[in-house]
């Protein structure tokens, strides 16, 4: 089995990679009070050392009091997280590693009670209230202008402290996606309705991060079509509605489309074997990150189910043939990478007898 075509280079403009092999983005909830350790600037060196071409960071929250949805995770504004960043940043560039970061507000999956404070409920494209109290924060257009300036802002501090890119988190039911998705946008404005208008926050936000960039500067946009409070959700039914509903966010400064599925080999429509990063290439002609599953037997919700399960180091050939056929151009490796940071290094020099299984384990600690 040949891995030339995983180890061919990539350029989009000024971002050059060494090969197609990304580190998907993992929660990891190890930076107390949102601010990055030596433990994770080692982390991300070790995958750029062996490497991983392009590094996607565990998604870290914008400046808005409401971004944030989960415990120790990193934020991506203030002096003393992106200081942390900016080790990070330097620790991996030595090591001829590119890396972005992954912008994120969670919505309306935040609880009262979360850090930073305790008494900020969570935001969402609608409100909800139980009992006389604000569980869900309904978006005002104040609001809205509020949470696209503070991406806006993070990603202007990425491209300060010398990332290469950003990625902006619009899928799994977090915020943007909750703009997306039907589930959760009943309003009755300019930001509701039809799937057009319930992207138009996501266009005007990915608009702001251009312009609070550069035009040069990468912008990767993840999107998925499941949601964490509906595995069978589906934002389209067709490959024409998955065009329309790009289109925009093309138009609105998107370079690369990173397609989120929890299996990565599955057809996204009936009548064509291309998956959901193959459909969006043909579509759009922007470049695309495949993900779901890759280099295991076993997917990631197995594993919070069976907690005694563990992921065997699967084969690539299928993935290799569709990268060969250009079906997308750059592949998203997640729990095969977590547990082994040598993973990339191992598939390239042919020992991957020696690549490690991934159980439940490896999400206790950093390595």
């Amino acid at each position: 089995m040949s891995v030339n075509a995983l180890f061919k280079p990539f350029q989009l403009g000024a971002l050059q990679l060494p090969n197609r092999v990304v580190m998907a983005p993992m929660t990891r909830s190890f930076s107390p009070g949102g601010v990055p350790t030596a433990k994770v600037v080692e982390y991300y060196r070790r995958r750029a050392a062996a490497g991983v071409g392009l590094i996607v960071t565990e998604g870290t929250t914008v400046g808005h009091k409401a971004a944030n949805g989960y415990p120790h995770v990193p934020r991506f504004y203030g002096v003393d997280a992106l200081a942390g960043w900016k080790k990070v940043v330097d620790a991996v560039h030595a090591e001829g590693g590119k890396i972005v970061p992954q912008l994120w507000h969670v919505g309306n999956v935040r609880r009262l009670g979360t850090e930073p404070d305790a008494n900020v409920p969570g935001y969402g494209p609608v409100g909800k209230v139980k009992d006389g109290k604000e569980l869900v924060h309904g978006m005002t257009h104040e609001d809205v202008a509020d949470v696209i300036a503070a991406f806006a802002q993070a990603a202007a501090d990425a491209k300060a402290i010398g990332m290469d890119g950003v990625e902006i988190h619009g899928a799994h039911g977090y915020l943007i996606d909750q703009f997306f998705w039907e589930g959760t946008n009943q309003r009755d404005d300019e930001y509701g309705g039809s799937l057009a208008k319930r992207s138009r926050f996501a266009i005007e936000l990915i608009r702001a991060v251009r312009a609070a960039t550069a035009p040069d500067f990468p912008i990767i946009f993840r999107f998925s079509q499941w949601k964490q409070q509906d595995y069978s959700a589906r934002l389209v039914q067709t490959s024409e509605a998955l065009g329309e509903f790009l289109a925009p966010l093309a138009d609105a400064g998107v370079d690369i489309f990173h397609c989120s599925t929890r299996r990565f080999w599955e057809p996204e429509f009936d009548g064509s074997d291309l998956n959901l990063a193959g459909w969006t290439r043909q579509l759009t002609g922007k470049p695309t990150i495949t993900v779901g599953s890759v280099g295991l037997d076993g997917e990631f919700l197995q594993f919070m189910v069976d907690t005694d399960r563990v992921a065997q180091p699967a084969s690539l050939e299928n993935l290799l043939k569709r990268l060969a056929a250009d079906e997308f151009d750059l592949v998203a490796v997640g729990r095969a990478l977590l547990v082994d940071p040598d993973w990339a290094a191992k598939v390239r020099d042919g020992r991957e007898q020696d690549i490690l299984p991934f159980s439940r384990e490896a999400l206790t600690s950093l390595v």
